[in-house]
């Protein structure tokens, strides 16, 4: 089948190369010259594994191809995915702005039937102000139908997420565009993922809901951590004695300093915008937003604590990245917590195996403040002070007697658990976790 792919972002790459992995000619549109040149040249802009090995394969095999040229992507196409970006505004809603340019565009281009998906992240509601958009500017003759398709990848795995999926959710009310949709996805069926069949607004808040409900577990974990810490509990054996029980799972029960990433922050507060605009309140999603934000400024507070002042310290921050995996530091914990150090009068040293560059970008304004190492070791020479952010596997299998031995101060912050505390304070570090200890005095965020 013939399918166009808006948007060569993160989504509408993914989406376009594993289409064209299933059979499918698939044509991905972007107004970026820069970026169609770079991606027909072989090169990806971002990162994440196994996808550039995906991309070459399937522009080999004549599957797959990348223009500027909406209008003839638009006619040769059965079905048009909009994944273009949907970002938040001031407060905190969803900015449709790309999807209402893309569809006001799009409906001049239409001719005979096409079935129209969104595959952005759009609020409830959505499909429809589309549909509106598109039968207005579209040429006599010209039909179609609006599905909502909402994409579930994870960052640092999201090719095997889409080839083996938990769920795909397609919304429509067209029997007729509900069989298209099962062709595409007809390889899916091989591997007995879930489809899930259900109308547009159905569809849209799927997507909102769960990942908010995932929001919240990490905030539910992230207190039941602090409080660990008080009453000299382990949380790493209550969230496996939690995770045991069917009803509650073992996923999203890790702690840390907080989630980050493109996804969470931006629809948890879309979601608790659309409470408002509703008139149904979103109480526990708007508290699962504030507890997050409360864990980033925790672990300043604990680092803060344990040197006794930021002023004049060197702290060395191992991982930039939300999550290992990925190059992304949208709304990183870490970049955070470099920028609350540097503003404290720390020195820091900084390494992410893939992540530094982006971060030096999210970091501009602090940027003269920190010094990006080369690797581990690097970053550790001469620090008061050595905080791990993500969960990168070469941090956990890190010479330690190297790192100590190069550190002014063996004190270890682990805000990802990553280490194993009674090996690690076997080596002579100080070593701090999260929910694995009991303080000497409470920490209380600022």
């Amino acid at each position: 089948m013939n399918v166009a792919i808006v948007g060569t972002g993160y989504v509408g790459l993914v989406t376009g190369t594993c289409l064209a992995d299933f059979g499918h000619a698939v044509t991905c549109v972007d107004s970026s010259e820069l970026r169609v040149r770079t991606l027909a040249g072989g090169e990806i802009p971002f990162f994440e594994p196994g996808l550039r090995e995906l991309v070459l394969k399937n522009a080999a095999a004549g599957r797959l191809r990348f223009t500027m040229d909406l209008g003839a992507a638009a006619r040769d196409a059965t079905v048009i995915f909009l994944a273009v970006g949907t970002p938040e505004t001031e407060s905190g809603e969803a900015d449709l702005s790309q999807v209402e340019q893309v569809a006001a565009q799009l409906a001049t281009h239409l001719q005979g039937y096409k079935v129209i998906v969104t595959k952005s992240t759009v609020p409830v509601g959505t499909g429809a102000r589309l549909r509106d958009t598109l039968r207005q500017g579209a040429r006599s003759g010209a039909t179609f139908d609006v599905v909502s398709n909402p994409e579930f990848l994870r960052e640092g795995s999201a090719v095997s997420d889409f080839m083996r999926p938990d769920r795909v959710v397609i919304g429509t009310s067209s029997e007729r565009a509900a069989n298209v949709m099962r062709e595409i996805y007809r390889p899916l069926y091989l591997v007995e993922a879930p489809i899930v069949m259900t109308d547009l607004e159905s569809a849209e808040m799927i997507k909102y809901a769960s990942n908010a409900f995932l929001a919240v577990k990490i905030g539910f974990v992230n207190g039941i951590a602090n409080l660990c810490d008080r009453v000299g509990a382990d949380v790493h054996v209550v969230v496996k004695g939690m995770g045991l029980d069917k009803r509650i799972g073992s996923k999203f029960l890790h702690p840390g300093p907080g989630y980050g990433g493109s996804c969470f922050p931006k629809d948890t507060r879309a979601l608790a915008s659309l409470g408002v605009q509703h008139h149904a309140p979103q109480p526990i999603v708007e508290a699962a937003i504030e507890v997050n934000l409360a864990q980033r400024r925790l672990l300043v507070q604990k680092i803060t604590s344990a040197l006794g002042s930021l002023e004049g310290k060197t702290v060395a921050v191992l991982g930039l990245a939300f999550k290992p995996n990925t190059d992304d530091v949208r709304e990183a914990p870490a970049v955070y917590v470099c920028r609350e150090l540097v503003r404290a009068g720390a020195r820091v040293r900084a390494f992410d195996p893939v992540a530094g560059r982006a971060a030096a970008e999210a970091l501009a304004d602090v940027r003269h403040l920190i010094v990006f190492a080369d690797d581990t070791y690097d970053a550790a020479a001469g620090a008061d002070a050595l905080v791990i952010m993500t969960e990168w596997n070469e941090f956990r299998g890190m010479e330690l007697d190297r790192v100590r031995q190069s550190m002014a101060r063996p004190l270890l912050i682990d805000a990802r658990n990553v280490l194993d505390p009674a090996q690690t304070r076997a080596k002579g570090f100080e070593y701090i976790c999260t929910g694995r200890q009991v303080l000497a005095a409470p920490v209380v965020p600022a």
